[in-house]
């Protein structure tokens, strides 16, 4: 799994932000990746 997935199942709703958060801590994504996924700051 790659941010190109974790944006994907995010923008398709699929994923909530709580997840994609669970990615980061899980080193799945980055902590810049969250931000340019999802337009928060993690």
């Amino acid at each position: 799994m790659n941010d190109t997935t974790v944006k994907r199942f995010y923008d398709n709703g699929l994923w909530s932000l709580s997840m994609v958060r669970v990615a980061v801590r899980k080193g799945i994504i980055t902590k810049t990746q969250f931000k340019k996924i999802t337009g928060k700051t993690f």
